[in-house]
């Protein structure tokens, strides 16, 4: 426990010295260790090293939040179509 008590002293510390509130400066630290985890796992999907399944099991989100990721980082993948054209001839 005496690790979570440095870490309540540090966010303690930085909250005084900053206009911030403890829950803004723990949100930015959960949004900032996610991105770092998030890029790291794009590394591996660029070289192929990793399926989209494995990645969104890891991060612990949806397929469709991971795609949007891609789309917004302009990283280029795969869109199937689910619907069948061929049958529609």
């Amino acid at each position: 426990m005496k690790g979570l008590q440095d870490i309540k002293a540090e966010i303690d510390q930085y909250v005084s010295s900053n206009n911030k509130t403890e829950l803004e400066v723990v949100d930015a630290l959960n949004k900032y260790y996610f991105n770092k985890a998030v890029t790291a796992e794009i590394k591996l999907y660029k070289k192929k090293k990793k399926k989209v399944a494995e990645i969104t099991k890891d991060l612990k989100i949806s397929h469709r939040r991971f795609y949007k990721i891609l789309e917004n980082k302009k990283v280029e993948f795969t869109k199937y179509n689910k619907s069948r054209e061929d049958d529609e001839v």
